[in-house]
């Protein structure tokens, strides 16, 4: 009989939390919640309408946002999309450069290659060995024509985390326009927009154990910031977001942000303890390297390169742990990650890296079966390598 996989990969994507499922549920199941959100004439879309907007509260309250302040989308990707190509586009007559990092999430990067093609500048900027970018490598970056500058709050790979207050504060001191993709922070760490002066921040739900194909983009409304919309149409989400409310989907994010706001307190120490002993396990092999500052990270993120052990072979060697090897987005390419190769790791390296993420329903007895998995394939795949010709 086959033993069933151990789930070490929430980064990617984490399971659905049944709380939030049960309240979605209640939405589709007959006699729920089935009116249009933006028919506001009849009960049935009045009541879609405040369960929508209830769940735009939670959002924003785990965020430190006012409501109004809470765009919905479909996931990260279309938030980091329309913040990147509105700020720039509205703004383009103050200027065309843009400031961003090496180790952004294609949803990032991409649209910036896009706005590249369209005439602008941007300066990537190159993180410190440890995935840090320093708000004085960013400061250095600025230009007079600056005038978005985008970073990730955690690197989605090696659980970094940025000081974004920092940076937020050093472009609203320059009147520039900051974005964050944070779609790996609500739940994890502190994350505050006014705090952190933030003025854009991508957000998605199924990183925080709710549903997938649906997310949201805080859009500062204080002093206004300006946006040009990707979609056209019903001109719902104040013309910034055109199209049908997904009552079902913003109800499961406002439960998951909720949640994840309510229980953070006690699931990072816990995660913490459990990524701690794996890492002791696994580095007890000697010949690994840890990828990411030791102590500014996430604690459910352990990304981990070992040396004489051949990054596919291993992954393949793990059938019983459900890892990545880098990004799940990137997951087709035959290279070492691009996250990594920008932290200075050679290619080979890059190659042999392994990223584990625990999460909500992760167990010490399974942090035990991995621990042993890991030890088990990396000894006997090192021992092969020495005996080859």
């Amino acid at each position: 009989m086959s033993r069933p996989c151990i789930y070490l990969d929430y980064a990617a994507t984490t399971p659905l939390d049944p709380r939030v499922a049960e309240r979605m549920i209640e939405c589709l199941q007959p006699g729920g919640v089935h009116g249009n959100p933006a028919s506001l004439s009849h009960e049935y879309g009045r009541k879609a309408r405040a369960l929508v907007e209830q769940a735009r509260a939670q959002v924003a309250a785990a965020v430190g946002a006012k409501p109004e302040a809470i765009v919905w989308t479909s996931g990260a990707t279309e938030s980091d999309n329309l913040a990147l190509f509105g700020a720039a586009h509205f703004n383009a007559d103050r200027g065309r450069h843009i400031v961003s990092a090496k180790t952004e999430h294609k949803a990032v990067l991409d649209p910036l290659k896009q706005l590249e093609r369209a005439g602008f500048t941007v300066t990537y900027l190159k993180p410190q060995a440890n995935g840090i970018v320093t708000p004085e490598q960013v400061a250095e970056a600025l230009r007079p024509d600056t005038q978005l500058v985008s970073l990730m709050h955690v690197n989605n790979e090696t659980g970094v985390i940025q000081d974004v207050g920092a940076i937020g504060r050093l472009c609203r001191e320059r009147g520039i326009v900051f974005h964050v993709d944070a779609a790996q922070s609500v739940g994890k760490t502190e994350l505050d927009v006014a705090a952190m002066q933030i003025d854009l921040l991508s957000m998605t739900a199924h990183k925080a154990y709710g549903p997938k194909g649906i997310g949201a983009l805080y859009v500062r409304r204080s002093p206004p910031l300006g946006l040009r919309p990707l979609l056209f149409g019903g001109g719902q989400e104040g013309g910034l977001r055109s199209g049908t409310l997904p009552t079902h989907q913003i109800v499961g994010m406002g439960a998951a942000f909720a949640l994840a706001a309510a229980e953070r307190e006690a699931d990072v120490p816990r995660l913490r303890a459990l990524r701690d002993k794996l890492w002791a396990g696994i580095a007890a092999l000697g010949d690994v390297e840890l990828n990411g500052d030791p102590e500014r990270r996430v604690s459910n993120i352990l990304n981990v390169s070992f040396r004489g052990v051949e990054g596919e072979s291993l992954q393949f060697a793990l059938r019983e742990l459900a890892v990545s090897a880098g990004a799940a987005c990137s997951s087709g390419s035959d290279e070492g990650s691009y996250v990594l190769r920008a932290l200075g790791r050679d290619d080979q390296l890059a190659q042999s890296s392994l990223r584990f993420s625990l999460g909500r329903f992760t167990t010490e007895e399974e942090i035990d079966t991995a621990i042993a998995a890991v030890q088990r394939e990396v000894t006997r795949l090192r021992e092969i390598a020495r005996s080859a010709p």
